[in-house]
């Protein structure tokens, strides 16, 4: 049951939305506070104390139904948060030990904090019941025109956390070097919100500050903090020494030549982050290590014609991501494979932002869009890469912006250019834009194999779409256009010579405190997609409907029906989707998407009728032991019936969590296709699997201060091979330590 408050409490609860967002006066303290997740007596006498007494989600703005009080204070050098969080039933609490930023399952508590009090970019510090980190960065305009999230920015910061009898304690330092935010005498004003995420039956959001579901900003509804005074903006230093080691067996006939052992290879390296500036960070890398430890997850390419897409997980690329961001993906920090020398400038400086980012590559990854189907090569030689961006805020939370990247190598070279903007109307209508202008230049060798012009050759990419969104309806319109001789050899741009026509409707409905479901949501789409010649290569017409419930349920059911051009003919396809996602259980969550209808089947230029299905797990077994599981089970066949292929994949990782530094996780992923020889135009493997084993030993004292130990082997089976044969083995090692003086 909801609890009741008094006539007065509720007006003193949605006041803000009336009057503004509350001010808060943060108070100083000199004492010592211990981070264990005990409220230690006297130790947050001073601090402010601050009620999470709305409930924003998934009723508007209601008298929260658990109890949540806040401490805030600061010291000079940190700030202090301890909440304590009363729950009328602690063993229904949800939390288990985790990696850090992977428990956004669990129970949670966390602060928001816009430090220049722009409305555009804020930190967010979050922990479960024991402990667990999770930060990332919030931007209202990221993601062209809308809200984004950047889960991969990380921060060092200590946190603790216990479960008691009355529910549970969580405590917070967050040292101010951690954060950036502008150099101002007296007391400073940062935005910041606190919250409570509840997951029982529903998923409940709980608050200090209201939300008003007709305005699309998060930021623009926040509250003031206030204090500070005299706290300096960090000049930080941290340095990182790293020193990586591995050693490979490979060979190029398996089943016939054994393994063989290369040497082993012993790297040593160097990241620094220096803050120049209050508003100015610079980071260093000398012969870093810019491997990633984990593999990636699974994606099947069978019956593909464009580039998969595989986010980047590097830390060295990954901070500070956000300030190189624009509508069109023109800066994907993929491309850069095997860097030498890394360095990188970002800023803020008043309404002006900007980034540079320059690299020394050992390999030139180089990506070769086209009409129907995209290319790609690694060519064994150096480039330089460089990116620059700076964007100039103005009136409420919009921006103009610029983007420079060039790649420079032997017979090689790409430059892209160009102006970008993003206008918010008001509250509810933004605009945003972006053209480029690219000038390429390929090797003639690489230019003869995959079909590139010879010499030099220019295009260009733009983008205008418009975005609504209020309480009930939202909606958007996008164009894209990208000439064919465009190219973003620094960025994620797979199609090219295609004018493209985008078009969305819809309207959310919310259901009652004791409804049985919390909100509908249905909309209309409508796709359009032109060659430069006027062919139209896709139309695509899609309703689709989607309501969410108790078991924290969401369930989606969409209908696509339209045309596809393929080697010269239309083809009438139409598909039924089905998405559903459910936590029947404190540490269970389970989804599934399926797919049934039309397919082409590209290879052999014909119809077909496909199936998908694609299930996933995340299991908390115990509170230390976590299952990952994601499969995809494609099918084709052809409309009589007959198998075209039947391929699936499997990716499962078991994680044992020791405690909140270090875990083990064994990772199987595996690839089973088999084809039909009889529907296949050229010859192909009937059969072929691929299978990789991994496991990993992980410390880290902090995001930087790392150990990792792993082994892994790499196997195929296919028509060359009588059985499962090992081609890959692999031992690896990595130290880390971040020193900061």
């Amino acid at each position: 049951m909801r609890q009741i408050l008094t006539q007065g409490a509720c007006f003193a609860i949605l006041a803000p939305l009336v009057a503004g967002a509350a001010v808060t006066d943060l108070p100083r303290s000199n004492g010592e506070i211990e981070i264990d997740g005990i409220l230690g007596d006297g130790e947050w006498a001073n601090a402010v104390q601050i009620e999470l007494d709305i409930e924003t989600n998934p009723a508007e703005n209601q008298p929260a139904m658990v109890k949540t009080t806040v401490y805030v204070v600061e010291d000079g050098q940190n700030l202090f948060v301890a909440f304590d969080a009363r729950d009328p039933q602690p063993l229904a609490i949800r939390a288990f030990l985790r990696d850090r930023d992977t428990a956004w399952e669990d129970d949670h508590v966390g602060i928001t904090l816009d430090t220049f009090n722009d409305e555009r970019r804020a930190f967010q510090f979050f922990a479960n019941p024991l402990g667990v980190q999770m930060d990332k960065t919030h931007n209202d305009l990221r993601g062209g025109g809308g809200q984004g999230i950047d889960a991969s920015w990380d921060a060092i910061w200590d946190s603790a956390g216990k479960i008691n009898d009355h529910g549970y304690v969580v405590e917070m330092r967050i040292p101010l070097s951690q954060l950036r935010f502008p150099d101002v005498t007296g007391q400073k004003s940062w935005g910041y919100d606190l919250m409570r995420v509840y997951p029982r039956d529903r998923t409940y959001r709980l608050s200090n500050h209201p939300r008003d579901r007709n305005l699309n900003c998060y930021l623009c509804q926040i509250g003031d903090l206030q204090g500070l005074e005299g706290s300096k903006p960090s000049r930080d230093l941290e340095i990182v020494p790293t020193i990586t080691a591995s050693r490979v067996s490979t060979t190029d006939e398996p089943g016939v030549v054994p393994l063989e052992a290369d040497d082993a290879d012993v790297e040593a390296g160097l990241t620094m982050r220096w803050g120049i500036t209050p508003d100015l960070t610079a980071n260093i890398a000398i012969n870093p290590d810019f491997s990633q430890i984990e593999a990636d997850v699974l994606q099947l390419d069978v019956n593909n014609r464009f580039a998969l897409f595989f986010p980047e997980r590097r830390p060295f690329f990954l901070e500070g991501a956000d300030y190189f961001d624009t509508p069109i993906d023109a800066v994907f920090t993929r491309t850069v494979a095997d860097p030498d020398f890394g360095a990188k400038l970002t800023g803020k400086r008043g309404d002006n932002t900007f980034g540079l980012f320059a690299a020394l590559d050992a390999e030139t990854n180089l990506l070769f869009p086209g009409l129907f189907e995209s290319d790609s090569e690694t060519l064994e030689q150096e480039n330089t890469a460089f990116v620059g961006r700076y964007s100039y805020g103005f009136a409420d939370t919009s921006s103009i912006g610029v983007l420079l990247t060039a790649r420079d190598g032997d017979d090689y070279q790409n430059v892209v250019g160009g102006l970008d903007g993003r206008w918010k109307i008001n509250d509810q209508h933004r605009i945003f834009f972006q053209f480029l202008q690219t000038e390429t230049e390929y090797p003639e060798e690489v230019a003869v194999e995959f079909e590139q012009p010879l010499g030099s050759f220019s295009g260009q990419g733009s983008l205008l779409g418009y975005n609504y969104s209020s309480r009930n309806w939202f909606g958007g319109l996008n164009f894209e256009s990208y000439s064919s001789g465009f190219r973003a050899d620094s960025g994620f741009v797979r199609q090219v010579g295609v004018d493209e026509y985008r078009g969305r409707f819809g309207r959310r409905w919310y259901g009652a405190d004791d409804s049985w479901w919390t909100q509908v949501r249905a909309s209309i789409h409508a796709d359009r997609t032109f060659a430069e010649d006027g062919r139209v290569l896709e139309e695509e017409n899609t309703v689709r409907v989607g309501f969410g419930g108790d078991l924290q349920t969401w369930f989606q059911f969409a209908y696509e029906d339209g045309k596809e051009l393929w080697e010269g003919v239309n083809y009438d396809v139409s598909d039924a989707r089905f998405y559903f996602e459910i936590t029947p259980r404190s540490g269970l969550f389970l989804n599934m998407l399926a797919t049934y209808g039309d397919q082409i089947d590209y290879s052999n230029n014909q119809l077909g009728q496909g199936t998908r299905i694609e299930p996933s797990v995340i299991w908390n077994m115990t509170q230390k032991l976590l299952l990952r599981l994601k499969g995809v089970s494609s099918k084709l066949d052809t409309p009589d019936g007959e198998a075209i292929f039947d391929a699936t994949i499997l990716d499962a990782r078991l994680t044992w969590q020791f405690n909140l530094r270090s875990f083990l996780r064994l990772t199987v992923q595996n690839t089973d296709v088999e084809r039909n020889q009889a529907q296949y135009i050229e010859e192909i493997d009937e059969q072929s699997q691929d299978l990789g084993l991994q496991l990993l030993y992980s410390y880290k004292l902090n995001p930087q201060t790392v150990f990792f130990l792993g082994y892994a082997d790499q196997y195929i089976d296919d028509d060359s091979v009588d059985e499962l044969t090992v081609t890959d083995r692999t031992w690896f090692m990595k130290v880390g330590y971040a020193w900061t003086p």
